[in-house]
């Protein structure tokens, strides 16, 4: 969130302390006729108390003056109409929307999938799957005609069936099956299923929790994805591996091998293998023999990795290792060849401290994150009391045709009912509303069926509806809420008008700022200074030469023509005015007219022609610009607070600030 008035504001933490001797609803001050309230004042004074120290009077005061000043330019802001411009209006909504998150948030639930999220974090695991393809908006039918196939298969499973036999006669997932060579392709073998290895997050929420769920050799129960029924068997579960760097030493089997082929690159990695085990280097031995060009070149490393992004395999044999820079046996992945495969560096899963972070941004990106929204919606309809007509949904089933999926659907008719859908409180929202609902919504997309459709708008029309519903009670229901959104709009105005009044303004009045300057430039002095050339030499025998020619007033850029040649740059010279602290060899010689004594530096030597001693003066407008431009901005807020103090009446109540003192 982009707090642009954070520098002006510190009130952004609620803290709402009353005080013991006056209510906070007491009027502690008038600002043209308006109350400002003891409890208004005191929450702000205690929020910019920020390091605790114990509340004084005089800090009271002087913060009192500023509140003031503050309340006054916002009244400005809102006779101007500032609270009504769009853009502010935009702003402030945005604010609102990011403010709001936290009461949509049920966080018993958030906190719970945070840290199942941990727990799963802290295994890997390897599975297959058999998939049986429906889509999630599938008509029952479809729908029915899949779970058939899927629990034939299980039942197959369970009496006794090989889970590899089943993959292959059902499932509909094509990296499972053998892909035969093409002219595009070679010959693919597939993978029976084998996902290979995973972690939290790195599949969808449900197939995630039947896999976590489910015993290592186990076999699943039919799991519903939003791409289908899946069966799953855990083949595998092993202690994370974390985020981890292995090198390889890597020699292929050509595809098509011979078995005589094939062997002999058996032969030669366990000799390898031997090789290291008596204490040959690893990388050394890559360099000659690995045939992964793409890693042999930097001892095999590849890039850091999870465990999802490499083959089972390789995963299984890097489990294996125990310590950093250890390496495993030969090990080989099916379509490419053998490995040894070393471990450089593993970087294991934090505490959960250190995780949750992290792991609660990603839990609300996720589609558990749904589960969160669920249980809010749940909360808002029992503390209002949900009811809900379920026949008048059933209107739509007919009103509603295949026109809507290519967004030419005609709800005049269906505009022209009117009975109770649903009710939240006292408020109801009929028929109508949801076809004005669908009416907007309507967009071109693929065909489902319409009774699906229609369940499943009605449903997101309801949870749309009663979070809006439950939006417009926050300021009412949470005082906290009420008290910060009025801060940011406050805040916000503030900015918009002192940006009007005070910091654009400063840059743009060129005339304003031009006549501050004529008043003020004495504010503005230089201290002594010198017009000095420095000249530094690599060659000390042209030292005579070089102040010849400066005494004879030859210029600088002839100067440098005489001595350097095309070559070879033996002199460089560095002109200006300078101050004190501007230059360290300024600073090391006499401040007389005059070519200064030598400077002995590791390249040859430096010396500092002094042309002219400068007396004090003022600094030009462009010299000063920067700070010349604060100071008339701080011109500019302080004759603005008094036309303020001028236009708007502000009574204090003493005694009031007397008994809060």
């Amino acid at each position: 969130m982009n707090l642009k008035f954070s520098g002006l504001l510190l009130f952004l933490v609620l803290v709402f302390n009353a005080t013991a001797q006056v209510d906070n609803n007491t009027s502690l001050m008038t600002i043209a006729g308006k109350p400002v309230t003891v409890g208004e004042f005191m929450s702000i004074y205690q929020k910019n108390n920020v390091k605790g120290e114990a509340l004084d009077k005089k800090s009271m005061d002087d913060y009192l003056e500023l509140f003031i000043n503050f309340k006054l330019k916002v009244l400005q802001a809102e006779e101007l109409g500032l609270d009504t411009v769009s853009s502010f209006v935009k702003e402030l909504d945005g604010y609102r929307e990011q403010l709001a998150k936290p009461y949509f948030t049920d966080e018993a639930t958030l906190n719970r999938l945070v840290q199942e999220a941990y727990d799963r974090k802290k295994i890997d695991l390897r599975a297959s799957h058999i998939y049986f393809r429906v889509k999630a908006d599938a008509g029952p039918q479809d729908t029915l005609n899949a779970f058939k196939k899927a629990k034939e298969a299980r039942e197959r499973i369970v009496k006794g069936e090989t889970f590899e036999n089943i993959v292959m006669e059902y499932s509909e997932d094509p990296s499972a099956k053998d892909r035969e060579a093409t002219a595009q392709h070679p010959f693919m073998k597939g993978n029976r299923g084998d996902l290979g290895y995973f972690t939290v997050f790195d599949m969808v929420y449900p197939f995630e929790t039947a896999a976590y769920t489910t015993g290592n050799g186990q076999i699943s129960q039919i799991i519903r994805t939003d791409y289908g029924y899946h069966i799953i068997k855990v083949t595998d579960r092993i202690t994370a591996l974390g985020e981890f760097t292995v090198a390889h030493l890597f020699l292929g089997i050509p595809k098509g091998a011979s078995a005589a082929d094939s062997a002999k690159v058996k032969t030669k990695i366990d000799s390898l293998y031997a090789l290291l085990k008596a204490g040959a280097k690893f990388e050394d031995l890559v360099k000659t023999n690995s045939e992964d060009k793409g890693s042999s070149a930097k001892g095999g490393v590849l890039p850091r990795r999870g465990v999802n992004r490499l083959m089972p395999e390789f995963i299984a044999a890097i489990s294996k290792i125990q310590n950093v820079g250890a390496f495993s046996e030969p090990v080989l992945t099916p379509g490419y060849g053998w490995h040894i495969v070393k471990l450089i560096e593993r970087k294991p899963i934090g505490t959960f401290d250190e995780e949750k972070a992290e792991l609660k941004q990603r839990v609300l990106k996720d589609s558990r994150a749904q589960q969160v929204t669920s249980a809010v919606i749940a909360r808002i309809k029992a503390e209002y009391g949900f009811t809900e007509n379920a026949k008048a949904i059933e209107a739509f089933y007919t009103l509603v045709t295949d026109s809507i999926f290519n967004g030419k659907w005609d709800a005049t008719l269906a505009f022209q009912k009117s009975d109770m859908m649903f009710k939240i409180g006292a408020t109801t929202f009929s028929q109508k509303e949801f076809a004005q609902y669908l009416d907007v919504k309507q967009k071109r997309t693929d065909k489902k069926d319409i009774r699906i459709y229609v369940n499943s708008m009605y449903s997101d029309f309801v949870d749309e509806s009663l979070l809006k519903y439950e939006n417009g009670f926050l300021e009412q229901k949470y005082p906290d809420f009420k008290a910060l959104m009025k801060e940011y709009r406050d805040g916000i105005l503030l900015f918009d008008l002192t940006d009007q009044k005070v910091w654009s303004k400063a840059v743009k009045d060129t005339v304003g700022l031009q006549d501050y300057y004529l008043k003020n430039k004495f504010n503005y002095m230089w201290g002594q200074r010198v017009d000095a050339s420095i000249f530094t030499l690599k060659s000390p025998s042209l030292e005579q030469k070089v102040k010849n020619f400066i005494k004879s007033n030859l210029k600088e850029d002839d100067i440098l023509k005489e001595i350097n040649s095309d070559t070879l740059k033996v002199l460089s010279v560095e002109s200006g005015k300078f101050s004190k602290k501007d230059n360290s060899y300024i600073d090391t010689v006499a401040w007389v007219p005059g070519i200064s004594k030598d400077i002995m530096v590791k390249d040859g030597i430096v010396f500092v022609n002094i042309k002219k001693i400068l007396k004090s003066e003022p600094k030009t407008l462009n010299e000063a610009r920067g700070l010349i431009t604060a100071d008339y901005q701080n011109y500019l807020e302080k004759e603005w607070i008094r036309s303020l103090r001028a236009k708007y009446p502000v009574v204090v109540n003493r005694d009031v600030l007397a008994k809060i003192k």
